[in-house]
């Protein structure tokens, strides 16, 4: 079931990465309902926060510009907080091989810095910990599970791994209520499109407008999507629900689809353009996974959460933002 549209009615709630992709669309969802919401982003250029994405609640939400990586501003800002969507994150699987340590910062270390300032100075918070299907690796079998084997094959799987398992140790360990979701290939409006750091979708959405052609690595992956207001949704339902407390969660999307395919349909919906199939570049052939869709049956069984939102429609809402928008994301 989902959550109650008046549950996060005056409560108070934290989003790290909170200007980002996913960040500002849930703040949006909360405010309508009534939250009280404090954004936290450091406005990295590299990665998905822009101020553009929450144009139109700006007066609603409270901003605060700061690195998740900064131990004493995080200390202050989780404090009174009942909830804490913890989304920041480097999510450039090629940037964390170029720079680990970077990514270690961001991605574990940091991760631990805020359980461990929530166990000592809000224990009483519920955090919800966006995670990301990268851990499985190359999969054994498909549709993959929650019990697939765990193999990363970057350092970015590697240290959300490790921060997946801070939160539910701190759960299980400290009483620190916490879940985590794994994150397929997220799309819709407000996300990234100026570069793949992201998504290679919101690239391609870039490409289709400007009227170049979308370059395609081989294409005969096979992957799953999820909309936006889907994973909202999903984040929301856990975050209201004891019984997700501890747990770790897949999303997913519509039936799996062809890179190639999915190109087909992105150029379908646009009403013009072209994509050229290409050999995979050597550096990311060697961290690309292959075919990939996910198993929800979890989530969906314990909260009865399912993406409402097929693809066709996830891409030609995206596609109608992106045409009225282009120009603040690139």
């Amino acid at each position: 079931m989902s959550a109650p549209t008046d549950f996060f009615k005056n409560k108070r709630v934290l989003i790290t990465g909170g200007l980002g992709f996913i960040g500002s669309n849930l703040a949006r969802t909360l405010v309508e309902n009534g939250a009280h919401v404090v954004l936290v982003d450091s406005l990295i250029p590299e990665y998905g926060g822009n101020l553009f994405n929450i144009a139109g609640i700006e007066d609603r939400v409270k901003a605060n510009i700061s690195d998740v990586r900064d131990r004493f501003s995080m200390k202050y800002l989780v404090q009174g907080q009942d909830f804490i969507f913890n989304l920041a994150g480097q999510t450039s699987h090629l940037d964390s091989m170029e720079n680990p340590e970077m990514d270690l910062a961001i991605n574990c270390t940091a991760q631990l810095s805020i359980l461990e300032t929530c166990r000592h100075h809000n224990p009483g918070v519920k955090l919800v910990f966006a995670s990301t299907r990268q851990l499985y690796g190359k999969p054994r079998s498909l549709p993959v599970d929650e019990d697939h084997p765990l193999n990363p094959v970057d350092v970015n799987g590697i240290n959300k791994m490790a921060a997946e398992f801070y939160h539910t140790l701190y759960n299980n360990v400290h009483g620190l209520r916490s879940c985590v979701l794994r994150l397929t290939n997220t799309i819709g409006p407000r996300m990234r499109v100026r570069d793949a750091r992201q998504t290679f979708v919101g690239v391609w959405i870039r490409q289709l407008l400007e009227g170049r052609p979308i370059e395609v690595w081989e294409g005969g992956q096979l992957r799953d999507f999820t909309y936006v207001d889907d994973v909202v949704e999903a984040m929301l339902d856990v975050a209201a629900s004891d019984a997700a407390n501890g747990k770790v969660f897949n999303l997913g999307g519509p039936p799996p689809i062809s890179l190639r395919d999915l190109a087909a349909l992105m150029i379908e919906l646009n009403g013009a353009g072209e994509f050229s199939v290409r050999t995979f570049p050597a550096e990311r052939k060697r961290i690309d996974i292959g075919d990939y869709y996910s198993d929800f049956t979890r989530i969906r069984t314990a909260l009865g959460w399912e993406p409402r939102t097929t693809l066709r429609d996830a891409l030609a809402r995206t596609l109608e933002f992106y045409r009225a928008n282009l120009a603040y994301y690139v």
